[in-house]
């Protein structure tokens, strides 16, 4: 992809992978959604501050010194990236799961959580666990969306804690959801918000400060900085009081045979050694993207995603999906079905045939690809049992106009003629070649790995 304020490299933009029966192919990367590739500029920065990684905060050596500033500068960066208020807290976690957790841990004790159905199982799960949730079906609708939380926070007794705890941007469908209004609709009810930004973060720009937002949470992997890391942003009231998150070194301010006292924000709620590269990626992957520009960021996107959805349209028996009628805004995301074929199947062949990734199954939300299979023939369980499934194509920094085409003829391929390998079962649900005789990369053998892909 290539925006109008210059072009954005890839780590791995022209890697070449194997196919089945030999020969290698450029390898079409359309699975943005669940891991973006690094950014080059990204890889230059970190591979500028390794030598200077360290242990950080209490360090006397000038390393350790280095590290400590680059640490602590990163929150700074990524929060001017999400329009962070001057007193917003920067928490850095592992991912969004993390962040959402954390969050969890330190709400008042049975805070209402209102949310809905749509949600990625890391905006649910963890208000089942520590309070009580409330998920509301899947809207038909925004102004169904917005009508159904206003009923409902209504419906909340008054000085009773609440939050309404929203995606930015579907992890299914793409769909971008009205933050604006949920907001302020949560506001006029007393409530907080929580913007689950995962999918939202890097290819729309977030105005934390302008959108009246509480906190929100998102993940390093998927912002182009693949080295574990994530992030909480937003208001410290509330966490501040909160007993850490992880108790152990870096949250006490002093131990004793009695009892202990916990730091301040942030370090309260980041006990243990910090991933120091991986905040350090997270911020330069803000520092990038601020450079090319959201807007242009978006505008490119769009664009691409047009393609996409026009290119599946031409591929007869592909159905896509998404829960709201029209066109809706949405970042680069498509998730469909062909003719009824296994989706697992249908990604491997897209693979091992072409050399094309995408994401096949229920993408960590369940209750959501139950709800849009309802009305769908020919689903084939996902991650479970009862669970259905579907294939996911997605976009970001990097993609091409070759990419779009080269899936949508290669689903035109394998709707019409099905798949040129032989194929089998392979563990937990999914669909291996047989044989598979790709040869895997040499690193491999250095970690136990396998010498053949198909091992």
């Amino acid at each position: 992809m290539v925006t109008g304020s210059g072009a954005a490299e890839v780590v791995g933009a022209e890697l070449n992978v194997p196919l089945v029966g030999g020969g290698t192919v450029r390898y079409a990367n359309l699975d943005y959604a669940a891991s973006a590739p690094a950014l080059a500029s990204v890889w230059a920065e970190v591979q500028a501050f390794l030598p200077w990684y360290s242990s950080v905060h209490r360090g006397a050596g000038f390393r350790s010194q280095v590290a400590t500033a680059a640490y602590e500068g990163a929150r700074d960066v990524v929060r001017g990236f999400l329009g962070g208020r001057p007193d917003d807290t920067v928490i850095f976690t592992r991912n969004t799961s993390d962040a959402i957790n954390l969050l969890a841990r330190c709400l008042a004790h049975r805070t209402t959580v209102v949310t809905t159905l749509v949600e990625h199982h890391a905006n649910l799960l963890p208000w089942r666990r520590y309070h009580t949730a409330i998920e509301l079906p899947v809207p038909a609708t925004p102004a169904e969306l917005l009508d159904r939380f206003d009923d409902t926070l209504g419906r909340i007794p008054g000085g009773q804690p609440s939050l309404l705890a929203v995606t930015g941007a579907s992890n299914v469908t793409g769909e971008v959801w009205p933050i604006a209004e949920l907001a302020a609709l949560a506001h006029r009810h007393g409530a907080r918000i929580l913007v689950d930004c995962a999918q939202l973060a890097p290819h729309r720009a977030v105005d934390i400060a302008g959108l009246d937002l509480d906190w929100v949470a998102l993940s390093g992997h998927k912002m182009y900085a693949p080295f574990g890391s994530g992030a909480l942003v937003g208001r410290p009231d509330g966490l501040d009081r909160a007993d850490p998150y992880l108790a152990g070194g870096g949250s006490v301010a002093w131990v004793s045979a009695q009892g202990a006292a916990w730091t301040g924000l942030p370090d309260r709620h980041e006990g243990g050694s910090p991933n120091v590269i991986g905040a350090f990626a997270m911020a330069a992957a803000c520092s990038e993207l601020r450079r090319i520009g959201m807007d242009a960021i978006a505008v490119e996107e769009r664009r691409l995603g047009d393609r996409l959805r026009a290119r599946l349209a031409e591929v007869p028996g592909l159905v896509r999906y998404q829960t709201w009628p029209g066109d809706p805004d949405r970042v680069g995301i498509s998730a469909f079905s062909l003719n009824g074929r296994d989706h697992a199947e249908v990604a491997t062949v897209l693979s091992a045939e072409h050399g094309i990734g995408v994401r096949s199954g229920s993408f960590c939300a369940h209750p959501l690809l139950a709800h849009i299979a309802g009305g769908v023939e020919g689903w084939r369980p996902g991650c479970g049992e009862d669970v259905p499934g579907a294939i996911r194509a997605s976009l970001g920094l990097g993609s091409r106009e070759e990419d779009i085409d080269r899936l949508a003829d290669a689903l035109l391929e394998i709707g019409v003629h099905g798949p040129r390998w032989t194929y089998r079962a392979g563990p937990d649900g999914t669909v291996v070649p047989d044989p598979d005789d790709r040869p895997a990369p040499a690193f491999l053998g250095s970690v136990g790995g396998a010498t053949g892909a198909g091992r």
